[in-house]
């Protein structure tokens, strides 16, 4: 092989599942080209790994990407409700959190959503499903605003931008024209939260209005589910019986689901069935709120799990930095996920699961998959888990990620 065959060749890197041995990972136009013991060719960029861990990038799941950094603007009351004992007043904490969009501009969510891509890219976190709130106060500035964040960092960190109608649609009229009107500006996923509606029919309607529009924009759906501490809210049933009714098997996520923590256990693998079934995939936050989705039992029957960020310092959540190792670390402790086998599912969780989540295609770490990849400093998973440090390299589509830019775009925005 000649010299200079490939863009970039990373050397002496450790690869998941490959013990103590060491590989080469070469990167030819956009592309993981060769993975070798010892790749022959150089690279016009040489990464020396040094024995640490290169995988696949990491991928958010789960972010409301046009409020991040609005706490600071809002007293905690929401934030109080939300993590209140049993999450009784979760609907209340929402209701209480809207008011802040009655403060928010164009510019302010464009220049906190670009220091949050900032983050993320530092972070290896190279794919994120973002929501942006539509309703009859937010209008559809902030799926115009994340659109072009989306567009900003397009070739650096992939955005699927999410119209989510966080104040319901039944309850919030207008909604839905603002829906409409937001998928035919170029928003990415239909979003949902029918829990929020006010009785079951109401909530069915929305589901369905939901699915309508997925079919109309021919576009995945996402929906935040049941997102209380209460047995008897079971839209997610409803969601995944209308997936499978719609015949949207694998393009349906289904966000929190925190209720099912309270669900009797025969009820609850009924569900697992139905989701299995429908080929919804379940993506849990169990560090923004004291209930969870079970997580461990979704995953032991087959149900497709990722974890996500949810929330970066905003009315539901005061930390975050779109750090994905540190999310998996949070729910290591919160999901009581330690074991070795049990860590490397939280890393397929924050990779190559949350990918197939959000329908990213061939995100593994293989000749001829997109050269989305990190190149850490820690040997293995536990110990990438445990420093949950910035990657020593990003490699996004194929180019290595300009770190300083990214740092000085999330400090000049902080400002």
């Amino acid at each position: 092989m000649s010299n200079e065959q490939y863009d970039i060749v990373v050397r002496r890197a450790r690869l998941r599942g490959g013990g103590d041995a060491c590989h080469d990972v070469a990167v030819s136009d956009g592309r993981i080209a060769e993975v070798a013991a010892s790749v022959e060719a150089t690279g016009r960029q040489e990464i020396d790994a040094g024995g640490g861990l290169v995988t696949e990038s990491f991928v958010n799941t789960h972010l409301h990407l046009c409020k991040v950094w609005t706490l600071g603007r809002m007293d905690e009351l929401a934030l109080r409700d939300y993590h209140g004992e049993g999450m009784g007043k979760a609907m209340a904490a929402i209701e209480t959190a809207r008011e802040v969009k009655r403060r928010l501009g164009l510019d302010d969510m464009i220049r906190a959503a670009r220091r949050a891509a900032a983050l993320a890219a530092l972070h290896g976190n190279l794919h994120i499903r973002a929501l942006a709130d539509v309703d009859s106060i937010a209008g559809v500035e902030g799926v115009k605003a994340l659109i072009a964040v989306r567009e900003a960092f397009r070739g650096v960190v992939d955005i699927q931008v999410t119209a989510f109608p966080q104040d319901g649609i039944v309850k919030d009229p207008g909604t839905d024209r603002l829906m409409r009107e937001a998928m035919a500006l170029g928003a990415d996923v239909v979003g949902g939260i029918p829990w929020i509606e006010y009785s079951d029919d109401e909530s069915a309607s929305h589901i369905a209005f939901c699915f309508d529009l997925a079919r109309e924009f021919d576009k995945d759906v996402s929906m935040l589910l049941d997102d209380a501490g209460d047995a008897s809210l079971r839209t997610l049933e409803m969601m995944a019986l209308e997936a499978h009714r719609r015949g949207w098997h694998g393009r349906a996520l289904a966000h929190h689901c925190r209720a099912m923590s309270e669900y009797p256990l025969p009820y609850f693998y009924r569900l697992v069935e139905t989701l299995k079934r429908a080929g919804v995939a379940v993506v849990s936050d169990p560090h923004t709120g004291p209930l969870h989705a079970r997580v461990k039992e979704l995953m032991e029957s087959g149900v497709l799990v990722s974890i996500g960020q949810d929330d970066i310092s905003d009315a539901y959540y005061p930390f975050g930095r779109n750090n994905m190792l540190e999310v998996a670390f949070l729910a290591s402790h919160l999901l009581w996920m330690t074991t070795r086998s049990e860590i490397d599912r939280l890393y397929d969780m924050v990779t190559v699961d949350a990918a197939r989540s959000i329908n990213i295609a061939g995100h593994r770490l293989a000749p001829g998959n997109a050269a989305n990849l990190v190149v850490l400093d820690q040997p293995d998973e536990l110990e990438a888990l445990r420093f949950h440090a910035a990657p020593r390299h990003v490699i996004s589509h194929g180019r290595v990620v300009d770190t300083r830019q990214m740092a000085a775009i999330a400090r000049d925005d902080a400002h």
